[in-house]
């Protein structure tokens, strides 16, 4: 590859126009003439035609191997800016899904991304769907089910409502259709488990399909943390049969997630025997323990509710699993939304630290929006990190709702982690919780900015870009021990690359979220191509299967592919441009701009909140 402006990341070497590529890794990075020298006969030569070149992103909490058995299957809303065409495509999608099969939209949006600042009601999906079930999951608050849904999973006036949730009642006592977490999630799970899953074939599809959407948006690693109903090794069938035969075209490390409550160290004792740490390969291996660890250490980030109180039994249960990992130098990742329970796990940690050190162990708590400096400092001493993600860019306003300003502007402290020196990478947690577009959490990062346009970190709790990318490269290496073997682009390590579409370095920090990869290369294997380098693609997938598989009309995020295979995705509007038909003499269409204004209220969206102009009737 040559004629290009190559980001290296490697600090002895920080920029090159060329690199070679030999057996999967980089034998040469420097310039044209120094690598052209080493071409031969038979060596691919590729013209940059001086595009930036960065290496492949790396998600640190992603789930995949969940993702992909049922991408085809889900209608996406990532990426799609107005309610307006979200049920548009909802429309379409309903009028070709045979019985008894679901449409579903199954998180990785908010309602404050669309233009009209709001969900759809339960009459409008019955309106456009009277006949086929529709799902339709929300952050991890709610769930939204329509008359032909709540028939297929059977809820009538007669179920009793869940523990940790609400089934929404109407006047009689009849079910409405709207499923709340309050704060516990379970209850959204349960309906979504009802559905119909896809075949073995299919889901090899399927994940094959994912790993391609991912490709495009440049990743070319990531990291599961396991997920709900993602049950070992049944679930991991799938996966293993691409790994065995060559398939893979994401790097992939994987951690086991106990599903039972109050059989989680029955679980880790079996997995300990059966499995060992590392084992696979370079594209798929084992990673430990977690995210789930114990149920009773599992707080929940829905914003809207009340923080919930761990109880009394998380320290017992949680240092009987703690044991059996350290004793089996098993690492481990622990979900923590909040510092109440973060304080309370490393209590734990360091207990058994004092006579089974953690030494060497690459553990880490992921999430932490709401850790304190103690618990940094705790965490920095005991050798883990924290694996952070842009849940707040889609659940911003609902912290800033409960909580203010002032206690979102470090939410999660980045910096102070970073000054602390604690291990500190980041990902998505998609594809639930927020959106598997690592663009937004680049721009996130780098604009401080949640996708609805709120801007709730200050410019000094903001990252440059070259931190920013470092975030999703070289710093995710340590929680998955790959250190040295990939993140950069540098000779030895594997040759994970992509050149974005614009450059990520120079382009406008509005247009950072928009960014897609015209080229990606994973282990010297060309994985994705588009634009000028569209010929140099042929590794796609067949078809997405099923045929009304919601991929074939319109793949993942933004709405990308249309129904002849070519790109036309619905664009990601500015929402300052919002075409809306309510037009403001003090903002125009900047109704986000309005909204967003640092005032002392609960609903950003009052009369007094957009100082009284016409944006509040939007």
């Amino acid at each position: 590859m040559h004629n290009g402006l190559i980001a290296t990341l490697n600090r002895s070497n920080p920029s090159a126009s060329a690199a070679a590529i030999r057996d999967g890794k980089f034998v040469a990075v420097g310039s044209d003439r120094e690598v052209l020298a080493l071409a031969g006969a038979g060596t691919k030569v590729v013209d940059l035609k001086g595009r930036r070149v960065l290496p492949g992103l790396i998600d640190n909490h992603l789930h995949i191997i969940r993702g992909g058995l049922n991408f085809n299957m889900e209608l996406r809303w990532d990426g799609v800016w107005s309610l307006a065409d979200a049920m548009a495509m909802l429309k379409k999608q309903v009028a070709i899904t045979p019985p008894p099969q679901w449409v579903r939209v199954v998180g990785g949006f908010t309602e404050h991304q669309f233009v009209e600042r709001r969900l759809p009601t339960i009459e409008e999906l019955n309106a456009v769907a009277p006949d086929t079930p529709v799902f339709i999951l929300h952050l991890y608050d709610r769930a939204m089910l329509n008359g032909a849904a709540l028939r297929a999973v059977g809820y009538t006036k007669d179920t009793p409502q869940p523990p940790g949730g609400e089934m929404v009642r109407d006047a009689k006592g009849n079910p409405t259709g709207l499923l709340l977490a309050k704060p516990n999630a379970s209850i959204l799970y349960a309906a979504l488990a009802k559905g119909p899953k896809l075949p073995s074939e299919y889901q090899i599809n399927s994940t094959r399909h994912f790993m391609r959407e991912l490709n495009r948006l440049g990743v070319t690693g990531a990291i599961d943390a396991g997920g709900g109903s993602q049950n070992y090794p049944e679930d991991y069938a799938v996966i293993q049969k691409l790994s065995d035969e060559g398939q893979l075209t994401i790097r992939l490390a994987y951690n086991l997630f106990t599903q039972k409550p109050k059989g989680e160290k029955a679980d880790f004792l079996n997995w300990s025997t059966t499995s060992r740490y590392k084992q696979g390969t370079d594209y798929f291996r084992h990673n430990g323990a977690g995210e789930m660890l114990v149920f009773s250490a599992a707080d929940f980030e829905d914003f809207r509710v009340q923080r919930p109180d761990m109880p009394a039994e998380m320290e017992r249960e949680l240092e009987e699993v703690v044991r059996i990992l350290v004793q089996n130098q098993w690492p481990w990742r622990m979900h923590a939304t909040y510092d109440e329970t973060i304080s309370r796990a490393l209590d734990v940690f360091e207990k058994v630290n004092q006579d089974t050190p953690l030494s060497g162990l690459h553990w880490f708590f992921d999430h932490a929006e709401t850790i304190s400096d103690q618990s940094i400092d705790r965490i920095a001493a005991l050798g883990g990190g924290i694996a952070i993600q842009h849940r707040m860019a889609y659940q911003g306003e609902y912290f800033v709702e409960r909580y203010g300003f002032g206690a979102a502007e470090a939410t999660p402290p980045i910096k102070k982690i970073i000054d602390r020196g604690v291990k500190i990478s980041a990902g998505t947690d998609a594809t639930r919780v927020a959106s598997y577009n690592p663009w937004i959490c680049l721009s996130w990062l780098v604009t401080g900015r949640t996708v609805g346009g709120l801007g709730i970190y200050p410019r000094r709790n903001c990252l440059d870009r070259e931190t920013a990318l470092r975030m999703w490269t070289e710093n995710v290496t340590w929680f998955s021990n790959e250190e040295g073997k990939k993140g950069r682009i540098e000779v030895g390590q594997f040759a994970d690359l992509i050149v974005p579409d614009r450059d990520f370095f120079s382009c406008a920090e509005s247009e950072i979220a928009n960014t897609t990869s015209e080229l990606t290369i994973v282990g010297g294997r060309i994985v994705y191509g588009a634009g000028i380098f569209k010929s140099l693609d042929t590794s796609a997938p067949p078809p997405a299967m099923p045929d009304w598989s919601p991929v074939r009309n319109f793949g993942g995020y933004g709405n990308w592919v249309g129904v002849d295979g070519k790109a036309q995705a619905i664009s990601a509007r500015i929402m300052q441009a919002c075409e809306c038909g309510s037009v403001c003499d003090i903002h125009g269409h900047d109704h986000a701009r309005a909204w967003s204004n640092r005032l002392p209220i609960s609903d950003l969206k009052s009369f007094w909140g957009a100082l009284g102009c016409a944006c509040s009737a939007v």
